[in-house]
């Protein structure tokens, strides 16, 4: 939670132009302490929707020990499920005209599985930018994370994700590369998981006047922000990962092998497995070769064997950018959850970082 200047400690002014946020008394005293309502359009596959809903719930729920968080899950029926998925959804989910009907404070959108190369000719592409219209007018600020960072970027300021040569897949290094009261509380440098095919390039944001926070020499831009410093926040990684969300990806990829649905071995996730636990893998693509050999099913992979061994080098970090998100939420959303800001805020700066 912010710093109130009560004085005229030379201090205040000093970290203010650092990019912590400090109040003056009188903004201080107009601010309602309430609950906040976050919506999480939640547009991934069923055998991750429930995994992606406690990813995102953990983040909100460690991110400041005094707000109550009333998280408010919701999809587009137009993505493809099951009907162990869609009973959960009719279950447990809101629907967007009820969450547009009562308003939101702040808004998480989900990365989604797309088959072919053009975002515009997905089954969700309509009703996700229709989400998008009216979480730029109406909600304080909106989190987009991976594919939805894609989306926005074609929809809403013309450029097209580039297809890579090569997955990029692992867990990579980041710097801090612009000051910003969300990443003032986070080290210069830090890990994230990415796990995509496609990127929006540095020089892209940069073209689209999108302000980069932090980026990787292998990985490209991870976070940027929309023009106006907030009401966009952009993720092309994946920070709310667990510590064994790369393993399943790969036991799921190195299965698809072993049924004959992908030609060639995966390769490991970068700078993710010890050598143990590489070679572990590496046993089990020889027993798995041999099985298949012989006829016989493939063997159980060892995931028990792998996931005991996992570190975990970013969740410190993302827990510390979710939480100063949340808390800039805090701090200017309206009582109103009608209205994205509270009375005397610019939408145009909602941050007042043109006068730090």
């Amino acid at each position: 939670m912010p710093l109130v200047a009560h004085n005229d400690l030379p201090a205040f002014e000093r970290l203010r132009r650092e990019g912590h946020t400090i109040l003056p008394p009188e903004k201080a005293r107009s601010q309602d302490i309430r609950e906040l309502h976050i919506g999480l359009l939640n547009m991934m596959p069923d055998a991750a929707l429930a995994a992606t809903e406690r990813q995102f719930f953990r983040l909100i729920g460690v991110s400041n020990p005094i707000a109550q968080f009333y998280v408010h899950p919701f999809t587009l029926p137009q993505l493809p499920r099951g009907e162990s998925a869609r009973e959960h959804i009719a279950r447990y989910y809101e629907s967007f005209e009820q969450l547009r009907a009562q308003g939101l404070d702040a808004l998480i959108v989900t990365g989604a599985n797309v088959t072919g190369p053009n975002l515009s000719e997905q089954p969700f592409w309509k009703p996700l930018t229709e989400v998008i219209d009216w979480a730029a007018g109406a909600v304080t600020s909106t989190l987009c994370s991976c594919l939805a960072t894609h989306a926005v970027l074609e929809y809403r300021y013309g450029q097209k994700r580039v297809p890579q040569p090569r997955k990029i897949w692992g867990v990579y290094p980041h710097r801090v590369v612009s000051h910003h009261p969300l990443v003032v509380a986070v080290n210069t440098c830090f890990d994230v998981p990415h796990s995509r095919w496609n990127a929006i390039l540095r020089s892209q944001f940069d073209a689209a006047g999108l302000p980069v926070l932090v980026e990787s020499e292998n990985a490209g831009v991870h976070l940027a922000t929309s023009e106006d410093g907030f009401r966009f926040v952009f993720f092309q990684g994946h920070p709310e990962y667990d510590t064994v969300s790369l393993l399943k990806e790969y036991k799921r990829e190195v299965l698809r092998h072993a049924h004959g649905q992908r030609d060639d071995y995966p390769e490991f996730p970068r700078a993710y497995l010890r050598p143990r636990e590489q070679a572990i893998l590496n046993e089990y693509r020889l027993r798995l070769l041999a099985a298949r050999e012989r006829g016989e099913n493939a063997p159980e992979f060892p995931e028990p064997l792998v996931a005991e061994r996992l570190d975990n080098t970013w969740r410190d970090t993302a827990e510390a950018i979710v939480g100063d998100w949340i808390g800039l939420v805090y701090q200017i959303t309206n009582s109103d959850r009608n209205k994205p800001f509270m009375d005397g805020i610019d939408p145009r700066d909602p941050l007042g970082l043109r006068d730090a």
